[in-house]
């Protein structure tokens, strides 16, 4: 019998799976993708470098990466007879349960769903990735009544995912933010949703079964929202000195501020939270407007004397997604599309290496015989 002591709530430092794909060192502060530092990857790498470690175990030379992303344009749009779907959708749905439904949708379009391969499960992620600029814009512009948009299938992959969302081609500039935003969003170890797609996943279900509770999970307010809470707290008000009494009345009434700090690790600033912060002010240099930055910053010094806290990648993430020009429901949506690479390889892993999760309790009810 399993008594309390055994008992760890919420699972925190229990070890639920061995990989190869990501760690948290704790003790450095650093980001680990197959043997690479993330922080690196983003200084010097684009989303499908990545994409390609992960899936692969290492970064693609040019003619790789080049052969990669021209491959997922051919998954660019959806077959033409799942559109009505998006139209069925409420209006004022939230756009990750319509990506929930789309995403289970497509199973029934794969002709080889119980062939659980490496080769197999990779030729699904890739086909997904190329999908997931469709199914995250389109899910949130059907719930508020607008026209599906469709891809440019001349732009690269992250200039097509920001043109689809904004109707305009983006500039050089605003390409290299956002592909370096999924680069930070691709892999992050073992959170709640990874979790939860290993545990499907274990129980020899589909990618799509595992991808689709990975989305449930990263719904909730809180793994996945917090970029869009940090954005509906700036927007708040207008000023540096109104965003510091802001923060102040929170905290005096014991309110969470989201965006600050991380259950596993973080002593100091996340690293992925610098590099954004950077980015919010390549973007205030372009706008020669700086006040969304000097918020930021205002609210950062607070958090670090009140409580000793500092950013995670969703403060400051949130912001250069304004600036942007990406309205806040698509925030936790482009967090799951980018990660949908992470997800896909520890799926791989999963099934490659399986195990099924089958965890035991300790009970507290009535006493018995």
């Amino acid at each position: 019998m399993h008594t309390r002591k055994d008992f760890v709530p919420g699972l925190d430092g229990v070890v639920a799976a061995e990989t190869s794909i990501s760690f948290l060192d704790v003790e450095k502060e650093k980001i680990i993708i197959r043997g690479e530092n993330l922080i690196e990857l983003a200084e010097e790498k684009t989303y499908f470098d990545v994409v390609h470690l992960l899936l692969e175990g290492r970064t693609p030379n040019q003619e790789e990466r080049t052969s990669l992303e021209d491959y997922i344009k051919h998954f660019y749009r959806l077959p033409d007879d799942t559109l009505p779907l998006f139209q069925l959708l409420p209006k004022g749905m939230h756009p990750m349960d319509g990506m929930r439904t789309v995403l289970s949708l497509l199973a029934g379009y794969d002709k080889d769903i119980e062939n659980r391969s490496s080769q197999e499960n990779k030729q699904r992620a890739y086909q997904l990735l190329g999908q997931l600029p469709f199914i995250t814009v389109n899910s949130y512009f059907a719930t508020e009544g607008k026209a599906i948009a469709y891809p440019d299938e001349s732009l690269g992959y992250s200039a097509n995912f920001l043109y689809m969302i904004t109707g305009k081609k983006p500039s050089a500039l605003e390409v290299a933010i956002f592909d370096q935003l999924l680069l930070l969003y691709i892999e992050h170890e073992m959170p709640n949703s990874t979790f939860a797609s290993r545990v499907i996943a274990s129980t020899n279900a589909d990618m799509y079964g595992a991808l689709t509770g990975a989305i449930s999970s990263l719904k909730g307010n809180l793994h996945g929202g917090a970029n869009e809470a940090v954005m509906h707290m700036l927007r708040e008000v207008d000023t540096v000195d109104g965003f510091e009494a802001l923060i102040r009345h929170k905290l005096q009434n014991k309110e969470k501020i989201m965006g600050f700090g991380h259950r596993v690790y973080m002593k100091k600033m996340d690293p992925r939270a610098t590099i954004t912060k950077e980015a919010l002010r390549k973007l205030c240099d372009r706008d020669n407007d700086y006040t969304l930055l000097e918020m930021c910053e205002a609210g950062e010094e607070i958090m670090r004397e009140e409580k000793g806290l500092y950013p995670n990648l969703d403060y400051y993430a949130a912001p250069v997604y304004w600036k942007l020009g990406i309205p806040i429901p698509l925030y936790t949506p482009i967090f799951f599309s980018a990660r949908t690479a992470g997800l896909a390889a520890h799926i791989v892993e999963q099934h490659d290496n399986n195990r099924l999760f089958r965890p035991r309790v300790a009970y507290t009810g009535k006493s018995y015989e």
